[in-house]
């Protein structure tokens, strides 16, 4: 992808909306399923776009020309072709979608453009929005400063791990997930199916000894890293092995003093899934 766009996830409604971010034009482009799921609530975003498409095509809307396509990070972690608008298209695609979510969507969309334009001025402004935003969801303060910092140390890791060969997006995962096994004895898949979440970040619904134990395989996994120098893929994989070892160690010893499991399934939502879809639950500070 050209190093002019930035690919950014951005929220509405709690609604994940994949985007991407053209600093050349200052704008930028939707994934319109993301948004027609936002709006619409369906459980087939992807057939309620198909069957919209051929509406359009139909009534001769120029939006239908507009269309633009973008590899996006699917949930299955790969990247797919996927049907992109521009700001302007989006605001003429809500037009055509019945939802009484259409006019404070717009208003999200009208005030989204112009916040990522002063944060390439004042990146402080985003970094204060994600502070807000764990603020707002019930987290303390201290896990918000773990959890920024993971931030951090994680770029650090990926960092690292660049220099040594590895580049591919399934190359990281497979890392992760060996750090993962290693102190906790799940994957990152097993991980959320035990704490029963699906699309949702896993650090974000990790306590804070959790956060800080993931931490602990990562650093460990990146210090490995700089000192033996392994390249390509199988030795990497060793080094995250070791570097989750750490980590478990760490797990361990705590979990003997404390005579219990320090892993939760508890997570953040304020839902649950239920076969294809979510399940509201009423939000106590309603």
């Amino acid at each position: 992808m050209d190093n002019k766009l930035d690919v950014i996830t951005n929220l509405f409604e709690d609604t994940s909306i994949r985007s991407v971010w053209d600093s050349t034009k200052e704008d930028y482009y939707f994934s319109v399923v993301d948004v027609i799921g936002a709006l619409t609530e369906s459980t087939r975003p992807r057939k309620y776009w198909s069957d919209l498409k051929i509406q359009l095509k139909k009534e001769g809307s120029e939006l239908s020309e507009k269309i633009g396509q973008l590899k996006l990070k699917a949930q299955d972690g790969k990247y797919y072709n996927t049907d992109v608008l521009d700001t302007k298209g989006i605001f003429r695609l809500v037009e055509s979608i019945p939802s009484p979510k259409a006019e404070p969507f717009k208003v999200w969309l009208a005030n989204l453009g112009s916040e990522r334009v002063d944060e390439v001025f004042d990146p402080e402004i985003a970094i204060s929005r994600a502070i807000l935003y764990y603020k707002n969801k019930g987290y303390d303060d201290n896990w918000i400063k773990m959890r920024l910092t993971g931030i951090v140390d994680r770029f650090k890791l990926t960092d690292a791990w660049k220099a040594s060969g590895i580049n591919k997006p399934f190359e990281y995962g497979i890392l992760t997930n060996e750090i993962y096994k290693s102190w906790s004895g799940m994957s990152a898949s097993e991980y959320k199916t035990f704490k029963g979440i699906r699309k949702e970040s896993l650090r974000d619904n990790m306590t804070d000894v959790e956060v800080a134990l993931t931490d602990l395989g990562e650093i460990a996994t990146r210090e490995l890293v700089r000192e033996h120098k392994p390249f390509g893929l199988a030795e990497n994989k060793e080094m995250a092995r070791r570097g989750g070892n750490i980590a478990k160690g760490a797990k361990e010893n705590l979990e003997r003093e404390l005579g219990r499991s320090v892993l939760s399934s508890n997570n953040a939502l304020n839902y649950r899934y239920l076969d294809e879809n979510l399940l509201e639950v009423s939000d106590t500070n309603e």
